[in-house]
């Protein structure tokens, strides 16, 4: 891959005198004529009101206005060959391996998909792909077990990154004959009288539907507890119960008319936001990059707030 030249020559000519000590000395290694050189100098000079250069029979040397401003030009050359290498990394990227960590909704219902479409274009990308509670996504992102963490982003660890975000809140999930269908949302102390059938959060240290119902200050008796959203959906499809989760897991049988949504009048539940998350400590490889791209591609194009 051929590298474009896309910052101003005066950054190199101002490194490498610097290094050489000498405008003469830099132009031979740069293959430039020294006037140029000289006279580039002189109108960065002229612009900024001050010297760069003290000049002297020997050479030059570096004024203290000139080695700050040397500081900042290495570190933006840097920089850019940094990510000259990273662009190379992406358009020639074969092989590589990305660990996920997700909630199982997004497992079932995004992923998928994404997967499908990512491959076409990196065949050979392997992948680590495990469910998990919320508080263990965002734990393994922070501790840097995983490259991607998808999972609510309300209340992060320190060194977690959002990538992006989706605004996913948590309703009812329910059969269009159950008696609630028709109403256009919902109270938590409408679903006391029902069975609900909500995730295995329900007994993680930090519950989001046991936060809604303390707040609410209301109960919910009969409840249904599982850690398997395919028995979950199976449950709701059978009128077992109203289901407590987000649309992301039942986007099929939403879209094909068996199953309705409704909104859940709880500030907890119902700001809620999925975020795609990495590491802020660790910078990421090309692979997971691209990754991040393609489910917040995905992410966006759901409707998951109504």
């Amino acid at each position: 891959m051929r590298r474009p030249k896309v910052h101003d020559k005066f950054l190199t000519y101002l490194d490498e005198v610097a290094r050489q000590g000498s405008i003469r000395k830099a132009a031979a290694v740069l293959k430039v004529a020294s006037s140029s050189v000289n006279r580039k100098i002189i109108g960065v000079e002229e612009s900024l009101g001050t010297r760069l250069f003290d000049r002297h029979a020997d050479g030059v040397e570096l004024t203290e206005a000139g080695a700050v401003l040397l500081e900042h030009c290495r570190k933006t050359i840097f920089d850019y060959q940094k990510i000259l290498t990273q662009i190379e990394d992406i358009s020639e990227l074969r092989s590589g391996h990305i660990h996920i960590a997700t909630l199982d909704s997004v497992a079932h219902s995004v992923l998928p998909k994404v997967l499908d479409q990512f491959s076409q274009s990196h065949a050979d990308i392997q992948y680590t792909i495990q469910t998990a509670q919320p508080d263990e996504v965002i734990m393994g992102v922070a501790d840097g077990e995983v490259n991607i963490g998808i999972s609510f982003c309300n209340d992060l660890l320190p060194g977690v990154r959002i990538h992006s975000q989706k605004s996913t809140p948590i309703g009812a999930i329910l059969r269009p004959d159950h008696p609630m269908a028709e109403r256009d949302a919902l109270e938590m102390e409408d679903l006391a009288p029902f069975q609900v059938v909500r995730s295995f959060d329900g007994r993680a240290r930090q519950s989001l539907l046991n936060e809604a119902i303390a707040e609410a200050q209301t109960d919910l008796p009969l409840q249904l507890i599982t850690n398997s959203l395919p028995l979950a959906r199976s449950l709701v499809l059978r009128n077992h119960g109203i289901g407590i989760y987000s649309k992301i897991g039942f986007l099929e049988e939403i879209e094909q008319g068996l199953l309705r949504y409704i909104t859940i009048l709880s500030p907890v539940l119902k700001d809620l936001k999925i975020g795609i998350l990495t590491s802020s400590r660790i910078h990421p490889t090309p692979a997971t990059h691209l990754m991040c791209r393609s489910l917040t591609k995905a992410l966006k194009a759901l409707r998951l707030d109504s």
